[in-house]
C-alpha cells in the first residue's frame, strides 16, 4: 500500500476509555452479534429453500441482508440518509470505499452482491457472512482478468446487481483514490455491453460532534477489532449519507478507462 495512506495517528481522537464506554461496547456489541448471527442462521435456512427453487437467482435472501444491515446501523446508532433513486436497469453499482461500515451502509437499501478481494473470504466472521450473502471473491491479478469476466458475466446474466470499489482499498472518508479501470472491463463483453448500466454512488460519513472528520475511516494499518471498539464506544454517533447518481449505459463509453473516469468524476463531485 502507498505510504500516502500510512497516517501517524491510526485512530484519530479515540474516545476516552471509561466505565460508561465499556458498557456501551458490551451492550451494543452483544446486541449486534446476537442480531446478526440470529438473522444469519435464518438466512441459511431460507437459502436451503431458495437454492433448489430459483438456482442462482436469489429473490428472498437479499431482503434479509437489507434488513440486517439497516438495523445494524440503528443498533450502532449511526444516522442514515439516502438521496437519489435506485437503478432499475441490470448492471452494477460503484462507490467510494472508506470503512468496513460500507458493507452495512450499501446493503441497507438495495439487494446487491459485493465484489471483494479474495483474502476477505478467509477472515473470521466477516468472511463467513460475505460468503453466505453471495459475495464474489477475486484476486486483483491482471492474469486472471479473463476468469473474472466469466464470473461477472454469469452473475449478471442471472440478474444479480454487483457492487465494487474501483479504488481497490479503503481510505479515510475525506479523500478518494484514483479509480482502477480493471474491473470495468467485464461490462464490455459484447453480449452484455448493450444491456448494462452502471450507477455511481457517493458515500459520505460525518464524524460524531467534535471528533476528527476521519473518525469512521478504516484504512492503512488499522486493526479491525480496535476500530470496531472505537465506534461502539461512542456515546453520540455521527451519520452517513448515501447519494445515488444517475445510472449510465455502458454502451455510451468507448472503453473501460472512460467509464471508470466518468464514475470517479461523478462520485468526487459530492465529496466536498
Amino acid at each position: 500500500m502507498s505510504r500516502e495512506w500510512d497516517d501517524p495517528v491510526l485512530y484519530p481522537n479515540m474516545p476516552a476509555i471509561t466505565f460508561a464506554s465499556w458498557v456501551r461496547v458490551f451492550v451494543r456489541g452483544l446486541t449486534l452479534a446476537a442480531f446478526i448471527f440470529g438473522c444469519f442462521l435464518f438466512l441459511l435456512v431460507i437459502r436451503l429453500l431458495e437454492r433448489p427453487i430459483f438456482k442462482s437467482q436469489r429473490p428472498w435472501t437479499p431482503r434479509i441482508t437489507q434488513f440486517v444491515c439497516r438495523n445494524a446501523l440503528r443498533i450502532i446508532g449511526i444516522g442514515f440518509e439516502v438521496q437519489g433513486s435506485l437503478m432499475q436497469e441490470p448492471g452494477a453499482v460503484v462507490a467510494n470505499h472508506s470503512s468496513w461500515l460500507d458493507i452495512f451502509v450499501l446493503n441497507a437499501r438495495e439487494g446487491i452482491y459485493f465484489v471483494s478481494k479474495a483474502e476477505v473470504a478467509t477472515w473470521p466472521i466477516i468472511g463467513w457472512l460475505a460468503q453466505a450473502t453471495g459475495t464474489i471473491f477475486i484476486n486483483r491479478n491482471p492474469k486472471e482478468a479473463r476468469a473474472q469476466k466469466s464470473v461477472f458475466k454469469k452473475r449478471l446474466l442471472a440478474g444479480h446487481k454487483l457492487l465494487f470499489f474501483p479504488e481497490g482499498t479503503s481510505t479515510d472518508t475525506v479523500r478518494i483514490l484514483p479509480f482502477k479501470p480493471t474491473l470495468f472491463a467485464a461490462f464490455f463483453v459484447p453480449e452484455l455491453r448493450s444491456k448494462l448500466h452502471i450507477q455511481p454512488v457517493t458515500v459520505i460519513y460525518s464524524a460524531p460532534p467534535k471528533y476528527d472528520a476521519r473518525f469512521y475511516g478504516w484504512w492503512g494499518d488499522m486493526d479491525f477489532g480496535t476500530h470496531l471498539l472505537q465506534v461502539l464506544a461512542m456515546r453520540s454517533q455521527g451519520s452517513v449519507r448515501v447519494i445515488y447518481h444517475s445510472p449510465v449505459p455502458v454502451n455510451n463509453f468507448q472503453d473501460r478507462k472512460k467509464l471508470a473516469a466518468h464514475c470517479e468524476s461523478v462520485i468526487r463531485s459530492k465529496m466536498k
